[in-house]
C-alpha cells in the first residue's frame, strides 16, 4: 500500500469533506497510484458522467433521500476525476471551476446581485438567455439553435431548438395537430416505405407540440414507456 503524508492524512480523517475527496483523486491518480484511475482519460470515462447523472435521476423519481446523497457524490467524484485530469496538464483546478460557476451565478442574477427587477420565474428565465447569449456572442437565430449541445437527448433537443426557433409560436396547439396529422398521412401513403427523414419530421413536429403544451417530451415519453412495461407484469 501506498504510503506518504497524504495518504495517512486521509486514514485518520474521522469525517471526509469536499477537499479531502480532491486528495483522494489526486493520490489515486498520483505516482504510486491506483493503475486503473491512472490511465484514464476524459474520453474513456465518459461514459460514466452520463451513467451517473442518470442514477441521480432515479434517485429522484424514487423519492429516495439517501440513494440521491450516494448518486449525487458519485457525480460529484466525475467533476473531480475531469478535473483533476486538467489540473496535472496546468490547466484549472477545482477553485478555478468554483470560481467560474460562481461568478456565472452573479452574472445571470442581476435581479439579485444588480439593479435589473425581474419578479417572476419567467422574467428570470427570459433574462437568464438574454445574458447568456451576450456572453457567448449568439447574435443569429441559427447561434442560438446551434447552441443547443448535439448530445443532447434528441426528444429533448427537438422541443428545445422547436421552442427557441419561434416557428410554432403562433400556431395553437390545434393547428399543430394538424400539421402531425399531415405528416402522418404522408407516411400513411407507403407504409411498407416509411424512410427516416418523414419519421424524423413526425417526431420533430410532436416535440414541437410538447413544447407549445409545456409538456417534457422527454417525461412523456419516460411515462409511457413505464407504463407499457408494467403491462407485461405478472
Amino acid at each position: 500500500m501506498l504510503k506518504n503524508k497524504k495518504v495517512e492524512y486521509i486514514l485518520s480523517r474521522e469525517k471526509y469533506d469536499f477537499y479531502d475527496l480532491c486528495a483522494i483523486m489526486e493520490i489515486l491518480r498520483g505516482e504510486g497510484g491506483c493503475p486503473w484511475d491512472t490511465e484514464q482519460t476524459h474520453e474513456s470515462i465518459r461514459k460514466n458522467f452520463i451513467e451517473e447523472t442518470y442514477e441521480v435521476i432515479e434517485a429522484i423519481d424514487k423519492k429516495d433521500a439517501e440513494l440521491l446523497r450516494e448518486e449525487l457524490g458519485d457525480v460529484m467524484l466525475q467533476v473531480v476525476f475531469h478535473t483533476q485530469m486538467e489540473k496535472e496538464l496546468g490547466n484549472f483546478d477545482i477553485n478555478d471551476v468554483a470560481h467560474e460557476v460562481c461568478a456565472k451565478l452573479v452574472h445571470r442574477h442581476p435581479h439579485i446581485f444588480g439593479n435589473v427587477n425581474a419578479k417572476t420565474p419567467d422574467e428570470v428565465l427570459k433574462n437568464w438567455e438574454a445574458i447568456k447569449n451576450v456572453e457567448k456572442s449568439r447574435e443569429t437565430l441559427y447561434d442560438k439553435l446551434n447552441s443547443v449541445p448535439a448530445m443532447t437527448p434528441a426528444l429533448m433537443r427537438a422541443s428545445k431548438v422547436a421552442k427557441k426557433s419561434g416557428e410554432f409560436k403562433a400556431q395553437s396547439n390545434a393547428q399543430m395537430i394538424e400539421v402531425i396529422k399531415a405528416s402522418l398521412d404522408k407516411m400513411a401513403e407507403k407504409p411498407e416505405n416509411i424512410d427516416d427523414a418523414e419519421l424524423g419530421e413526425a417526431l420533430f413536429l410532436m416535440s414541437a407540440l410538447s413544447s407549445k403544451a409545456e409538456i417534457d417530451a422527454e417525461e412523456a415519453l419516460f411515462k409511457k414507456t413505464n407504463s407499457f412495461i408494467e403491462k407485461y407484469k405478472n
